[in-house]
């Protein structure tokens, strides 16, 4: 049997919030099978927990921002790059407590919770893995703009990119990748968020990157790359962009059986394709794998291997 995951012993770290600013403490705690991806909200009395699913996703200004059901002014935002990196090691159930309302942007990719995630241990339960799989195209579209899923016996992401920005211009701007074949640790954790200086000022009016720095993002000028060390990928900008899709997607509550493709995508889009997704009752179906090696490729192996 194909089983859900959790991790073997609590871990904690600290940072800021990418457009708060505010200082945070996250602590990841095993929990039971059937349980799901669970924000709490500690720093509140009594604490608020936030069930990670698309129907709760409130705000998609530069993030994906959750919210608690009972109270809506309570929320957590900026949760795509766990949830990347929980989709990208199978994990199923976790509790997630912060203490404040943003997760840490740590190095501004999924690296950093991939690294804390292995080192608390990854171990699998006594109940069966649900997935989510795709039965037929469901498209959401927006002018030039686009992103759709359809059926696939796996997990693979398709992405294009269009800037008009000659350091981003100098990158790949398309990429894709099938879970069955590469490796999410070593192809797509490590790649960035990434911002422009010119734009830095008209953000902080609206409260958002408010803590953006060199240290936890890809920032440009004009013309170039500002950061020292230059880029981690030769296609970072668009390597972000998947691994930010692969955490809103993972917000539909299971692993997603489906090929996933967009053009110029980004928050907004990807939960509105996962609540057209839902909507149609017809277009999914949930299944799990009694067998191991009846499981597609990339399940039935460590996908979450380096």
């Amino acid at each position: 049997m194909l089983r859900q995951r959790t991790i073997k012993e609590k871990v904690s770290t600290a940072g800021v919030g990418l457009h708060s600013g505010q200082r945070v403490e996250i602590t990841m705690r095993p929990a039971a099978a059937g349980t799901g991806i669970v924000f709490r909200r500690v720093d509140l009395e009594p604490p608020v927990e936030i069930v990670a699913s698309a129907e709760r996703v409130t705000d998609t200004r530069m993030a994906s921002t959750l919210s608690a059901i009972d109270r809506p002014a309570v929320h957590v935002a900026t949760v795509e790059h766990l949830m990347s990196a929980l989709a990208g090691l199978g994990i199923d159930n976790l509790y997630v407590d912060v203490t404040a309302a943003e997760i840490p942007i740590l190095d501004g990719s999924a690296g950093s919770f991939v690294f804390l995630l292995q080192s608390a241990g990854i171990v699998e339960q006594a109940a069966p893995k649900r997935f989510l799989r795709v039965r037929e195209v469901v498209e959401v579209r927006d002018g030039d703009k686009w992103a759709r899923l359809e059926p696939h016996a796996g997990f693979r992401l398709a992405f294009a990119i269009e800037f008009g920005h000659p350091a981003i211009d100098a990158t790949g701007q398309r990429y894709e990748i099938d879970f069955a074949k590469n490796s999410y640790v070593r192809e797509i954790a490590r790649a960035r968020t990434f911002g422009f200086v010119q734009d830095v000022e008209a953000l902080r009016a609206l409260g958002l990157a408010q803590g953006g720095s060199l240290g936890n993002a890809i920032v440009m000028d004009e013309y170039r790359v500002l950061n020292a060390e230059g880029l981690r990928y030769d296609d970072e900008f668009v390597k972000h962009k998947i691994l930010d899709a692969i955490g809103d997607l993972y917000l539909v509550g299971h692993p997603l059986l489906a090929a996933y493709s967009a053009n110029k995508s980004g928050h907004a889009m990807n939960n509105a394709l996962l609540r057209a997704l839902l909507a149609r009752r017809e277009a999914y179906e949930t299944v799990s794998f009694d067998q191991r090696r009846d499981a597609p490729r990339m399940f039935a192996l460590d996908w979450g291997a380096a």
